[in-house]
């Protein structure tokens, strides 16, 4: 009976999610007995190949148990056709199941280089992701964190082939959330209804504030999520992240008050108030660096997707809170109650 192995291209998959390994896994993959010695592996290695397109690894077996990993290039290459393909194969820097979704396995990928990837099942390999599965899997990952910070759910077809409707169901939701969210903004304007009166140059800032505040807020949260899908940050880097966000924003902010001063002097605006706008602008980039470092951080680990924090989730939350910054330091300082 045979030990060499050639799994059947038609083997039936699991009904999964969209993002789950089996989604992408391919099992048209050549494995080796691991009692093979180098002259059987090359002719069973040779036998098996249908096409043009020849793979860097193969995996070695014993049965459906999966034992190691051997390079194909150092199988073709042993000077002694009768070693063992055991001394030659390298250990499996780690594997995956079926239903494993995309995340984990990009935290893996980042972890340890690897062109090839086990998929085992039951202690049984059923599976594998070459390069090109890689790279659509990572490609699918990438797009639905951006499409997820635009505010919208993620598209489980092409743009052109999703129909309106489903575009509507997608994006209404956001929308509703940050419709109500932006609600409380009014709400402060309201409030502060007496400062503004007092002094009307205020309301000349407000996009201004506001828009800064926003921006500054998607750059970090943009920054952030991505370093976090990576890897390269994690809970307990909260404290790094923040002194370094701070340092960062302080030195924007410095730049910006400087701007916001010239911006106000161009206008012909009083001392007091082109006092306000710069320290506000200050207060607000600072506060948004805290806000943007701390809130993807907390929601990863309560087990939320920090992706979800949108851009305009982030400006949303700072446009209210600018605007409360900016009015409590006019309060102060036209001493106004």
């Amino acid at each position: 009976m045979s030990h060499i192995q050639l799994t059947a291209a038609a083997i039936a998959r699991p009904t999964v999610e969209g993002d789950a390994v089996a989604h992408y896994m391919r099992s048209d993959f050549i494995t080796l007995a691991d009692h093979f010695c180098v002259h059987e592996a090359r002719a069973a290695f040779l036998s098996l190949l249908n096409n043009d397109d020849i793979p860097g690894h193969v995996f070695v077996v014993a049965g459906k148990q999966l034992r190691g990993i051997l390079s194909v290039r150092k199988l073709l290459q042993e000077s002694d056709p009768g070693e063992s393909i055991r001394h030659l194969m390298d250990p499996v820097p780690f594997r995956v199941r079926p239903d494993d979704g995309r995340h984990e396995l990009i935290a893996l990928l980042n972890e340890h280089s690897a062109e090839l990837v086990p998929v085992v099942e039951k202690g049984e390999l059923v599976g594998c992701l070459m390069e090109r599965e890689i790279a659509h899997l990572v490609s699918d990952e990438v797009t639905e964190d951006v499409q997820r910070q635009g505010a919208t759910l993620p598209l489980e077809q092409p743009y052109l082939e999703t129909s309106p409707v489903t575009l509507w169901k997608k994006r209404s939701v956001w929308l509703l959330l940050l419709f109500v969210a932006e609600a409380y903004t009014s709400s402060v304007l309201q409030h502060f209804e007496e400062a503004l009166e007092s002094a009307i140059a205020l309301a000349f800032f407000i996009p201004l504030l506001i828009g800064t505040g926003g921006n500054s807020g998607t750059q970090i949260t943009s920054t952030l999520v991505r370093a976090m899908a990576l890897g390269e940050v994690r809970l307990r880097d909260m404290g790094r992240v923040i002194r370094k966000e701070a340092t960062t924003s302080l030195m924007i902010a410095v730049t910006l008050g400087l701007a916001g001063c010239f911006r106000a002097w161009m206008m012909g605006i009083g001392p007091e108030i082109t006092l306000i706008v710069s320290l506000t602008l200050v207060c607000i980039t600072l506060w948004s660096a805290i806000v943007s470092s701390v809130i993807p951080m907390v929601l990863k680990r309560v087990g939320i997707d920090p992706a979800v924090v949108s851009a305009p989730f982030i400006a949303t939350l700072i446009d209210g809170t600018g605007l409360i910054i900016y009015f409590k330091i006019a309060q102060y300082f036209l001493g106004l109650n």
